[in-house]
């Protein structure tokens, strides 16, 4: 590649069964594009999330393409990504194989706090039969890591204060846990502002409430005010974070951006067999856990099924701690550096 040639990137993202991995790949298409000047190519399996979480993309310098099917027979980039290990499609491998100088290519990995990522983040993975070598690159919270996303522009707005009106954002996975939590707000002393996002979370709602509750609807409950949110695109969500006391997020990208935010969250893991998902939420909370640590710890595990029950006046009491230690939190998170840039000298370094 000339040197002074823009690189060309190719990130394949397969859709599972939520919004978290178009809307991560999007992020990170998002900014190699528009802060790296990367030319780059978006392929999904299944564009239609794009169309919720992304409604400005067609005026930024991202490519969207269809992954379905046959493959076409075109030219890999410079950088490919493989998100979340999807696998790539065999005649764009055979096609990497076939260059002169082969991509560097990459498999973007789930974000978690374990202590093996470090020691896993970069290690690369010769193909057992092509002339490639695929590299690891996890995101974290850690030195070692490949930081998190976060755009050059992002901006905090300041804080709201802990009033006796807390407004919430909820976002959540299925959660047995959730309508202990209404009957905690709805009989509670203090009155609760919940913007419920679409989806799951309004549907669980509407099981509590017995009754419809589409997007738009507004309902009260005792002390609890429900406020049905129609589908938000990432900017506005992100905006609804920073506007909220405190936010129930889920999966990934979500819960990075809740601490972004530098607002309390409460956080659900993507439920895994075997209670896999357990091992991620303790290794979180083992580095972020130091104010209120056991109601926080007890509070987030009854939250994620893997504790006992969910007491809300109890995690309420060490709310202000948490709201003090968030922008301290972000600060250190923030010392890794952004994912984008430290993808970006990576990706240098072997072209």
């Amino acid at each position: 590649m000339p040197a002074d040639a823009s690189p060309t990137c190719d990130i394949f993202c397969a859709v599972v069964d939520n919004f978290g991995d178009a809307g991560v790949c999007w992020r990170l298409a998002r900014q190699l594009a528009t802060e790296h000047g990367w030319h780059v190519r978006l392929w999904i399996d299944d564009p239609a999330p794009l169309d919720l979480l992304a409604p400005e993309r067609a005026a930024l310098p991202v490519e969207i393409r269809l992954w379905q099917g046959d493959f076409a027979a075109i030219a890999p980039a410079n950088i490919v990504i493989e998100a979340f290990a999807c696998e790539l499609p065999p005649r764009y491998l055979a096609a990497m194989a076939a260059l002169a100088q082969a991509p560097v290519w990459i498999n973007l990995e789930y974000l978690s706090a374990e202590d093996w990522v470090v020691g896993c983040h970069g290690l690369p993975s010769p193909h057992p039969r092509l002339p490639l070598t695929k590299h690891f690159f996890f995101p974290g919270f850690v030195p070692g890591t490949g930081g998190l996303l976060r755009e050059r522009d992002f901006a905090v707005p300041p804080a709201p204060s802990l009033t006796d009106r807390l407004e919430v954002s909820l976002f959540c996975y299925d959660n047995p846990a959730l309508p202990t939590l209404l009957d905690s707000w709805q009989m509670g002393s203090a009155s609760i502002v919940c913007h419920v996002a679409a989806g799951l979370p309004q549907r669980q709602v509407a099981a509590w409430l017995g009754a419809a509750f589409p997007p738009g609807m507004q309902c009260r409950r005792g002390q609890l005010s429900l406020h049905a949110m129609p589908f938000l695109p990432q900017t506005d969500y992100d905006a609804l974070l920073a506007r909220c006391q405190l936010n129930f997020v889920r999966g990934e990208d979500s819960f990075v951006r809740a601490q972004w935010a530098e607002r309390p969250c409460v956080w659900q893991a993507y439920p895994q067999a075997e209670g896999a998902h357990q091992v991620k939420l303790d290794a979180f909370l083992q580095l972020y856990a130091k104010p209120g640590a056991t109601t926080l710890r007890d509070f987030w595990h009854a939250w994620n099924g893997t504790g006992g029950a969910l007491h809300w006046p109890e995690f309420a009491t060490i709310l202000p701690v948490l709201a003090a230690h968030a922008p301290a939190w972000a600060r250190q998170i923030a010392a890794q550096g952004d994912l984008a840039d430290n993808l970006t000298k990576f990706c240098a370094a072997r072209l």
